[in-house]
């Protein structure tokens, strides 16, 4: 018979299991099996609180992770009074730590092309996936376009992708090469700021 692990909630319990596992043992080998029995609940109140193992992947994504919430809340916030490379710095600086957490939980899943194929469908279920992050950057740009602020033929889907696409490259190499090979964060993140914006202003 299962037995709770502490008083805390159902879902808590099954966020802190989800995240042990993901971290510990990665995403392939993370079974709604094996986060019930961590949190020492049944399987099926596993899926009374989530969909499906995505939305829990996507959650410790959201918010177990330090850099999730302020990269989210930069992408969102608008900053008329704040320079745009700033902005742009600071979303660097996020996105770098964020996927530097996200990589070493997904990158099992590559090795696997028909558990990425269901976890790409399961994260299409919920109406989510990796591109929000893209498509946050791309309308943040586009409103900055229609103040003025970028040049008239400035790309704002392209300058996300730029930007966004150096950040997940560094947590890459950051996992793959060590940290020996990339630039400190606080280095990096200006500069790639500031070299996008010499292309956009």
């Amino acid at each position: 018979m299962l037995t709770p692990k502490s008083s805390r909630p159902t879902p808590e319990r099954l966020l802190d299991a989800a995240e042990k596992l993901m971290r510990t043992i990665g995403l392939a080998n993370t079974t709604t099996k094996a986060i019930a029995r961590e949190a020492g609940c049944s399987e099926a109140a596993l899926y009374k609180h989530y969909a499906n193992k995505e939305e829990l992947f996507v959650r410790v994504l959201m918010e177990r992770t330090p850099n999730a919430g302020p990269l989210m809340a930069e992408l969102d916030r608008d900053h008329a009074e704040r320079s745009v490379e700033e902005g742009l710095a600071a979303i660097a600086r996020h996105a770098s730590l964020f996927y530097a957490d996200a990589v070493p939980m997904a990158a099992s899943l590559f090795a696997e092309p028909a558990l990425l194929t269901r976890h790409r469908e399961g994260v299409q279920e919920i109406g989510t996936g990796p591109h929000v992050v893209r498509d946050a950057l791309t309308g943040r740009l586009r409103r900055e376009l229609e103040r003025g602020r970028l040049r008239p033929d400035a790309d704002p889907g392209a300058a996300s992708a730029l930007l966004l696409g150096a950040c997940f490259q560094r947590a890459f190499f950051l996992h793959f090469s060590g940290p020996q090979v990339v630039q400190p964060v606080e280095e990096f993140a200006p500069a790639v700021a500031r070299t996008l914006w010499a292309a956009i202003r």
